[in-house]
């Protein structure tokens, strides 16, 4: 495995001290309560409440002010102090850095959020689907093979945050992509994967030119009709029904660009090799395909590592039992091998999205 800084700096070594490393071991055993009692501090507004209070606050104050019992704050904040996320002086709790961020941090918010109403009660069923190869998890949310199938139909607390934690990551990268893709005024982009149809309004929305066609399973381009409606530039987005884990689908030619975004983490390395394979003989010599992923090993800072590494196991456990966030040198390996050449790579887009430019190989 060939590793970049910081990653190659951090991963390539030992990396805490004996005692270090018991500690380690213990937060990994008490995980599922540590995140619930730190998720529970900020439903409840605990970690707020110390955030308005620079002076601190008493058990007997907080129990007043949550409206929790006594024994319920009492157990909240002694696990929470002995977590790190809040410290105690002269009977005075005080809100820590950790709980700073779990309290202000966007993507600290957005990922519990995700944890806990997508992925809590299907990763108990972690170990069945790397054994079985499918995500054994999902059934707790629905009856699908994969979670793509069903999301028009999650329980709604589940998908606002599935569709949170989805938005959160791509929108952030919008404005920097758009650069990118539309460096030659491309007239006609072929959306692959394109879920509601954020980024294809975007394209319409920063060029008067281009025409969009998304390519989705039909559940999603009906999810796209009804989010697009009414909404200015909608008129040059149109849809192709695609199931692309059917080896019969073929892509539509005559395209400029072949746009696919957070789209080939959703399939197993097989299943993107021969997506991509498709792809290429839908290419004409000038068509550019833009590949935008979050690629754990192309992180400018290790926090973004650890969480992609994570979130890989949502596609394990519930999306579709084979899929991840990938190395970027196994997404390069699937690119040649489909018959394409990486022309550049675009680090950095957004919150941690790289962007792999691709042409046919001669």
């Amino acid at each position: 495995m060939k590793l970049l800084s910081p990653q190659k700096e951090i991963y390539e070594k030992e990396r805490f001290s004996a005692l270090q490393a018991q500690r380690l071991a213990q937060e990994i055993a008490f995980g599922p309560i540590v995140f619930q009692v730190s998720r529970l501090m900020v439903k409840w507004g605990i970690f707020q409440m110390l955030n308005e209070h620079n002076e601190g606050l008493t058990l007997e104050e907080i129990t007043e002010k949550s409206n929790i019992s006594k024994y319920g704050v009492q157990t909240l904040l002694e696990s929470s102090l002995t977590i790190g996320t809040i410290y105690v002086k002269a009977e005075r709790f005080f809100l820590a850095k950790a709980g700073w961020f779990l309290l202000h941090d966007d993507m600290a918010r957005v990922n519990m959020d995700f944890n806990h109403d997508v992925n809590y009660l299907g990763l108990f069923h972690l170990e069945e689907a790397i054994l079985n190869g499918k995500p054994e998890g999902l059934k707790v949310l629905g009856n699908w093979s994969t979670i793509y199938e069903g999301l028009s139909q999650l329980p709604e607390v589940a998908k606002k945050s599935w569709f949170a934690f989805d938005h959160y990551y791509s929108d952030n990268s919008f404005e920097q992509a758009l650069e990118i893709v539309f460096n030659d005024n491309p007239r006609t982009l072929l959306d692959v994967g394109g879920n509601t149809g954020r980024w294809a309004l975007q394209c319409v929305k920063f060029s008067p030119d281009v025409k969009v066609t998304i390519m989705d399973l039909p559940q999603q381009l009906e999810m796209m009709k009804k989010q697009t409606a009414s909404i200015a530039g909608a008129d040059r987005i149109d849809g192709y029904k695609a199931n692309l884990l059917d080896h019969a689908t073929v892509f539509p030619k005559g395209y400029d660009v072949i746009w696919m975004s957070q789209f080939l983490d959703c399939f197993s390395e097989e299943q993107v090799c021969s997506i991509l394979s498709r792809a290429a003989q839908s290419m004409s010599p000038n068509t550019k395909l833009y590949i935008m992923e979050t690629f754990w090993d192309r992180q400018r800072f290790e926090t973004a590592s650890y969480c992609l590494a994570q979130i890989s196991l949502y596609f394990t456990a519930m999306a579709n039992g084979n899929s991840k966030m990938y190395y970027s040198e196994d997404m390069a390996k699937c690119i040649t091998n489909s018959g394409l050449q990486i022309d550049e790579i675009y680090d950095s887009v957004g919150l941690a999205h790289s962007i792999m430019q691709c042409s046919l190989k001669f």
